[in-house]
């Protein structure tokens, strides 16, 4: 039998004063203080360039409005956009606030991390940055429901119904981070956002300030995130993605109970709870929670990250799959889905995707050259149907057929295998499109005479060596809008952003 929704928070909470939400939660802890001080020779912040390229002044296109909130490297404000009307939330970090080197590449890489995973589902969207000379503006997707953490607070636990469905959506949205290459490390009940009122399931992961790309058995040993949610490894300095698992499982403690499972009056004494290892499940409000919910806690908070469940073993454990709604179990993770998305593309539009690629800056395409790697077992810097094949299936049963469709889609070039810059083409995030400086690289790869039209002829010399075949003429036909034998910026801006423009598919090459 489970336990009630909406009970009673108890009073031994013990988070003390909860910040706005938005608010940035950086915890200073021991790594990154060393970290900062050892980088304190002389950065001027004003003059600190973040972003590699100029930006439109900010006020020219946002209305700004009353504060949601304020952490530590900034204020979160509403604003409007002017020429929509349409409301988004903007963290402004002014400059003076990132004293170090380090302040710096840690900003650069929470924006990076957010444009990579732009295509997921569950996670809060970032629509532009603009740098002026005083400050960072952030605009991303508003979110008007407060946090996991006020819900919990207000509203009392949640049921074991409720709070498996919230469960099968973090867990979730971690494994499409893995799969993408990169670990939250600060998931905690703050972190997920409410996107209205209405829907207790209708989450968004905010806050990637502490997120990291990384490679298959890289280890990590800096000290990062929230104490309560820590996993044992993290103190011990030497930690890999699991540990983003066990900050789940503390949520899934709090979400059924209202209590965090390791807690003492002290931060020292948390992490001395945490290497204990002791889950208290004696407590009044256990008593109503199912044996089921007990065991899945058990195994998430597993002290040895090696027996520690995985994602996929999370998602199929028994309590889940008995309470949670199984409508989108069969959603590909996200790097199948990038790449079914790039086989539907038309082959003028893969190839500016490629262009876009090998434009970004190594710390962009960070996320995207360790999934690569990680694929590309022997070195060899190339995937064979084989390796890819081996890589895909611990993301489910694809059959070969479906496997080499997307390996034909991706091998661009038609050599048998596909290469980093292939890889990374199919990886872009959508996002990218809306920066009009991606676009208009893309553009000017094609229109080699600068005249503002691509041309037949421009498009068989780009394409020379592609064997398109008659392809070209289909191509033209459907991306020359106005039919005057040429293709224009506009035109070429309307089959970038359209996703129903298939020419040329993969069952066509």
């Amino acid at each position: 039998m489970g336990n009630q929704c909406g009970g009673p928070v108890p009073a031994q909470y013990g988070y003390g004063a909860h910040e706005n939400i938005y608010a940035d939660r950086y915890f200073d802890l021991e790594p990154r203080s060393t970290v900062a001080s050892s980088l304190r020779r002389g950065l001027d912040p004003l003059s600190a360039q973040v972003l590699n390229h100029k930006t439109p002044n900010i006020r020219d296109l946002f209305e700004f409005g009353r504060v949601l909130g304020q952490g530590q490297f900034g204020i979160i404000f509403l604003c409007t956009e002017i020429s929509t009307g349409m409301e988004y939330a903007c963290k402004k970090i002014v400059k003076t606030k990132l004293r170090t080197r380090q302040d710096v590449e840690d900003v650069r890489r929470e924006i990076h991390v957010m444009h990579h995973l732009s295509s997921l589902e569950n996670v809060v969207k970032i629509k532009d940055v603009y740098e002026d000379s005083s400050a960072l503006h952030i605009v991303m997707e508003l979110c008007k429901g407060g946090d996991l953490f006020d819900r919990v607070k207000h509203g009392g636990c949640f049921c074991e119904k409720r709070s498996a469905e919230l469960m099968r959506i973090i867990v979730k949205f971690i494994q499409s981070c893995h799969s993408l290459g990169v670990m939250h490390r600060d998931l905690k009940l703050e972190n997920f956002m409410l996107t209205n009122n209405d829907d207790d399931l209708s989450i968004k992961a905010i806050d990637f300030g502490l997120s990291v790309f990384f490679k298959p058995g890289e280890i990590f040993n800096d000290i990062v995130g929230s104490p309560l949610y820590l996993a044992p490894e993290v103190l011990n300095r030497r930690y890999g993605p699991e540990a983003d698992i066990f900050s789940a499982g503390v949520i899934l403690y709090i979400l059924l109970c209202g209590v965090p499972p390791f807690w003492a009056d002290t931060q020292e004494g948390i992490y001395d709870e945490i290497k204990k290892g002791h889950i208290d499940f004696g407590s009044e409000q256990w008593a109503l929670i199912s044996d089921g919910a007990k065991d899945l806690i058990t195994k998430m908070l597993c002290p040895d990250p090696s027996e520690r469940l995985k994602t996929h073993e999370v998602l199929n454990h028994p309590w889940i799959c008995e309470n949670a709604a199984s409508s989108d179990n069969t959603q590909d993770p996200a790097v199948v889905s990038c790449l079914k998305q790039f086989s539907e593309m038309n082959m003028l539009k893969r190839l500016a995707f490629q262009v876009i690629a090998e434009s970004l800056s190594e710390e962009e395409t960070g996320g995207m050259r360790a999934i690569f790697h990680g694929l590309d077992t022997d070195n060899s810097s190339a995937i064979s149907f084989d390796k890819l094949k081996e890589g895909l299936d611990k993301y489910g049963s694809l059959e070969d057929s479906e496997i080499q469709l997307l390996m034909d889609a991706v091998d661009i070039n038609s050599n048998g295998s596909v290469e980093l810059e292939e890889f990374m083409a199919a990886t872009v995030p959508l996002s990218k499109l809306e920066q009009e400086h991606h676009l208009v690289t893309a553009f000017s790869f094609f229109d080699k005479d600068g005249n503002g039209f691509i041309t037949r002829d421009e498009l068989e010399l780009a394409f020379e060596g592609y064997n398109m075949g008659g392809l070209l003429e289909d191509i033209m036909k459907a991306v020359d809008q106005n039919n005057d034998g040429q293709i224009d910026y506009s035109e070429f801006i309307a089959m970038m952003k359209n996703s129903t423009l298939q020419i040329a598919n993969a069952e066509s090459l």
